[in-house]
């Protein structure tokens, strides 16, 4: 057992609850409903310009963070304050949350999910299937980076290519680097006489973003922890280190185990391990539990953030979305509400086909439901067609920590755990999963924050999806183009590609030139960050 890294013990638990009908009460998402922006539990942030709330409540809420809130700034520096009725209403415009949500950064940790190798991603057949013509074009380009990148964990492969071919910095690392820009934004425009919160140690102010946390796996740690050591020495994040104080690059880390297969359905009940792997009798099958396994494998990281460092919200995403880094407005909006938990939808495009969408399920509670196996396609596109904006999961969320502590226990025992039937190259046999995401049906109350696809939402799933980002031979003749939208993939790769530049020009402290992408220096940065 111990080479295959299989957790027996998780395994024969969740073995045993499933022969004991522990999941019988797992059942699809139902659709009753596919609601749209209110403006209330579900928010317009791509498009919007202020926001209001009971000023009492928001007060409330941000002494929960830090109980020596300065109150009397809002209405004076930070928005306008209303009275109607003997209710004060304070609204704040878009730049005042942006600046009340750099001031929560000291508060706020983030972290990333590790998927395993990236085998799916650069497989040639799975690449190709997303379009034969993009991959006949793409070819060499493709050979070259999958090479490079097969038996790598995926986060530490190049996160976009450059023009001429050569591989950017990978995906940890363009994320370290953006944590150090925050970072030193907030060194850079605290201002003692307008910081809402007073009392605040050197220390804490120090910490704004840090530690990072992840979740690796089994058989990706130790290559992830070795590049982390180099990537402290790299010019692009070792200037910023020395500029903060910050060592970014100690991640707090918490290792995913494998699982064991079980039988298929049609050997019939109870479940048994599935030892016949391969054809081999006594072989076992290791299978990873999905990213939903990382509020039990990030438990005491979380407990450790809340209670010894002080923080009281963490982000959550995984590792190769671009997009995905903390936004001010966001965090902002997350904590003045007094939310459990904030989660990104982008608004769907014509490309977005399959997935989850934001839907309002039998039980009446906002949830995620895939399109086609919960909703079928034909059901969206009439809901659009009626003026309703779809919005599609980002796999992005910021957890309340008082929240997520609070209920761990009771996350971890009704986050639901699928069991699905497998037949693949190793045989016929099912395995146990869970979904980060199900956790939205799970939550009374979620805030539900619609934003723009193409600057949240630059995640890359396969290789030939990074490729098109990066804007590679866009100007070619033969670029697969449709008078159909949701076939236009040279329309697509544009938009992505406009994405990562804004991406990596705004939040990456990255400049485009001739040689390809290259960090701006502290000097440079530091203009770019002030305000």
């Amino acid at each position: 057992m111990d080479n295959k890294y299989i957790d027996l013990n998780l395994s024969e638990d969740i073995l045993h609850n499933f022969n004991n009908g522990m999941y019988d009460n797992v059942v699809p998402v139902e659709v009753e409903d596919i609601p749209g922006i209110d403006g209330n539990d579900i928010i317009d942030r791509a498009n919007m310009k202020s926001w209001s709330c009971d000023l009492n409540e928001a007060c409330d809420n941000l002494r929960k963070v830090n109980p020596e809130l300065r109150e009397y700034l809002f209405g004076t520096v930070y928005g306008k304050v209303s009275t109607l009725g003997g209710s004060k209403t304070l609204t704040l415009d878009v730049e005042d949350l942006k600046k009340i949500g750099v001031q929560l950064y000291p508060y706020i940790a983030y972290g990333i999910l590790n998927g395993g190798s990236a085998t799916s991603y650069v497989d040639g057949k799975k690449n190709e299937a997303l379009n034969p013509q993009l991959m006949r074009l793409y070819n060499s380009l493709f050979e070259k980076s999958s090479k490079k990148a097969a038996g790598k964990a995926k986060g530490i492969t190049p996160a976009f290519t450059n023009p001429d071919g050569t591989g950017g910095p990978s995906f940890i690392e363009l994320k370290l680097r953006a944590l150090l820009i925050e970072n030193l934004r907030y060194r850079i425009n605290i201002d003692g006489e307008n910081e809402l919160f007073s009392g605040d140690s050197e220390d804490k102010k120090n910490d704004a973003l840090f530690p990072m946390f992840q979740m690796t796996s089994v058989y990706n740690d130790k290559q992830i922890a070795g590049k982390l050591s180099e990537y402290g020495k790299d010019p692009l994040i070792a200037e910023l280190i020395s500029a903060t104080g910050v060592d970014i690059t100690r991640v707090l880390t918490g290792i995913q185990p494998m699982l064991a297969a079980f039988t298929h359905s049609k050997v019939g009940k109870p479940k048994q391990f599935f030892t016949n792997a391969w054809g081999r009798d006594g072989e076992m099958l290791p299978i990873p539990g999905g990213h939903g396994q990382n509020f039990i494998i990030l438990s005491e990281i979380y407990q450790y953030l809340y209670r010894d460092l002080g923080k009281r919200f963490v982000y959550l995403g995984n590792v190769d979305n671009i997009g995905n880094m903390p936004d001010p407005v966001s965090i902002a909006l997350t904590a003045l509400s007094g939310r459990d938990a904030s989660f990104e939808f982008a608004f769907r495009t014509p490309v977005d086909v399959k997935g989850g969408i934001l839907v309002r399920d039998q039980h009446g509670m906002l949830n995620c439901a895939d399109i086609g196996p919960a909703v079928s396609r034909e059901e969206v596109d009439r809901q659009e067609a009626s003026g309703k904006k779809i919005l599609y999961n980002c796999a992005t969320g910021l957890f309340n920590l008082e929240y997520l502590t609070n209920n761990l226990d009771l996350i971890i025992k009704n986050l639901p755990m699928r069991i699905t039937d497998q037949n693949k190259d190793a045989g016929m046999y099912s395995q146990a999963e869970q979904v980060t995401w199900e956790i939205i049906g799970m939550i009374e109350k979620p805030l539900i924050l619609g934003v723009n696809k193409y600057d949240r939402y630059l995640a890359a799933k396969l290789l030939l999806e990074s490729l098109m980002t990066s804007g590679l031979m866009l100007n070619h003749e033969d670029y697969p183009s449709h008078e159909d939208p949701s076939k236009d993939f040279k329309l697509t790769a544009g938009l992505l590609n406009e994405g990562l530049k804004k991406n990596l020009e705004s939040v990456y402290g990255m400049k485009e030139t001739e040689e390809g992408w290259k960090a701006l220096s502290i000097d440079e940065l530091r203009k770019t960050l002030k305000g």
